[in-house]
This record gives structure tokens, sequence and C-alpha cells, in this order.
């Protein structure tokens, strides 16, 4: 199988929220905005985005679980919406990846309705502003 490159999420961090926990796992909520890019379609993510990740006392877990709405125009020009539920962990191995996601995609984009149904992959990727979701599909 091949993974096909659907959109990049540019995420602007906003705020964070932290629980720390000396005696067992901490917290850290992560309020975001952005924008999207691809060939499948442009478009920025609405006001509401959070990535809850929780890690292990000792480091030796680290999961994410972000959930957020894309507004903007899929390939064809129409308007639509995207909604997002990306879950993974965060990889301290990896030298090119920050973490690897399986990405649950809604929309009501006629034109996306494969994404209604597919298999995907996200990555996470550093930028300057926070980090880069690069969201791919099994072909």
């Amino acid at each position: 199988m091949e993974l096909e490159e659907i959109f990049t999420v540019h995420v602007k961090i906003e705020k964070t929220i932290e629980l720390q926990n000396n005696n067992g796992d901490s917290v850290v909520m992560i309020s975001f905005t952005g924008e999207v890019t691809g060939q499948y379609f442009q478009g920025e993510v609405l006001e509401g985005g959070v990535d809850t990740q929780v890690i292990g006392k000792y480091g030796d877990r680290h999961t994410l679980s972000a959930r957020y709405m894309l507004r903007g125009k899929d390939y064809t020009g129409e308007v639509c919406q995207i909604y997002i539920e990306n879950n993974g962990n965060v990889h301290n191995k990896m030298n090119d990846v920050l973490f690897r996601t399986q990405p649950k995609l809604i929309t009501n984009s006629k034109a996306l309705s494969f994404l209604n149904e597919g298999v995907f992959v996200g990555e996470g990727l550093p930028n300057e502003m926070g980090v880069d979701i690069k969201i791919y599909k099994w072909v």
C-alpha cells in the first residue's frame, strides 16, 4: 500500500493548560487554530480545536487526542466543513516525526465523501508556529 497526502493542517498553538501530577499521569490541553493547504482542500481551523495529551509519570507513555473542525473549499470550489478526531502517540525515537495518529474524518463535501470512509494516517512535524499535521490516505 502507498500513502497519498490529502492535506496539511498548519497548527498555530493558542493556549496551553497543564495538570502536573507527581504521583501519576500528567495532562496538557492545547487549544489551537491554523490553516489547511492541499490538493483536495484549502481552508482554516475553526476556533475550539483542542489537543489533550496524557503523559505517563515516567515518560514511558505520551498519548494525544485532538478534535477540531475545518472550514474552507474542496477541490471543486464548493464550501464545506471537515471534522477531524486525531488520536495517536508521541514517538521519542523518531528523528523526523513528532507523532503518528489514526485520524477519523467526517465531511459534508460531496466531492470529498471518500474522507468519510477511508483509512488515514497522520504525522506531526515541527514548524515555527507549532506543528504541521500531514493527513495521508492509504491507497
